[in-house]
């Protein structure tokens, strides 16, 4: 696999702009950082770097709010498959072909952005969430895993669930966190996460958290619909030049 080589100056401001986009929205940090990350070097290199920034961010989001024990009891084998899927979803972004996981990354950038612009309202009845929520989970965890990309289906999904804002922040929390774990232990596994890039993943939370404090005081002054527009089609235009780069 190829090693780190982006320049730490840019290195740095990916992960500020996507500390700053989950600062305002409360999320988008790993799909953020996989897409500028995903420019530049193999997919499998930018996952590992994500590592650690969105593990802090996420834990910070899941421990912000009293319905921790609620959420995992009532979210438990949507959060066990998404380990299973993620573990097992590693492997694809390990082995693949760069150029087919910058492809399938560009994919997953445009399909999450286009889903939130036009943002369909559903609901999940309680009576099929038992059913649905391994299947949403295992789903989640591929994509994760192969592309490192945690928001879909399983944001849209918790969307769907009547959860109030409080708890839906946190469950989005309690799902990136796993992911997050998760996506580490597979690239363990795949001997894709050596201790030289445990530092830089490290280091890259500075940034994202600096990102994130500014994020919140920008949230309280522009309109955070029209800068959710703004990054989701930011987002598509990203993912179009991912998924193209193949064929130019």
């Amino acid at each position: 696999m190829s090693e780190f080589s982006m320049p730490l100056t840019l290195f740095i401001l990916t992960f500020l702009a996507a500390g700053l986009v989950k600062g305002v929205t409360g999320m988008g940090l790993p799909t953020v950082a996989m897409g500028l990350l995903g420019t530049g070097m193999p997919p499998a290199v930018a996952a590992a770097m994500l590592v650690m920034p969105s593990f802090v961010t996420n834990v910070w989001q899941l421990l912000a709010g009293p319905a921790k024990g609620k959420l995992l009891r009532r979210l438990w084998p949507m959060m066990l498959c998404i380990v299973v899927g993620t573990v097992g979803g590693a492997a694809l972004l390990v082995r693949v072909d760069p150029a087919l996981s910058r492809m399938a990354l560009g994919i997953m950038l445009i399909a999450y952005a286009g889903y939130a612009l036009i943002a369909p309202e559903f609901f999940v009845p309680q009576r099929v969430e038992r059913c649905l929520s391994p299947i949403v989970g295992l789903a989640t965890g591929v994509i994760a895993g192969g592309t490192g990309v945690f928001a879909m289906p399983a944001v849209p999904y918790l969307q769907a669930l009547g959860l109030n804002k409080d708890e839906l922040v946190q469950a989005l929390g309690l799902s990136f966190t796993i992911s997050t774990v998760a996506l580490a232990i597979g690239l363990m596994a795949h001997g894709a996460f050596r201790l030289d890039q445990w530092g830089l993943s490290v280091l890259a939370i500075v940034p994202a958290l600096m990102g994130m404090w500014l994020g919140q005081k920008v949230r309280a002054r522009i309109s955070p619909k029209r800068f959710k527009q703004c990054f989701l089609a930011f987002l598509i235009l990203l993912g179009i030049e991912l998924a193209w780069r193949p064929f130019s």
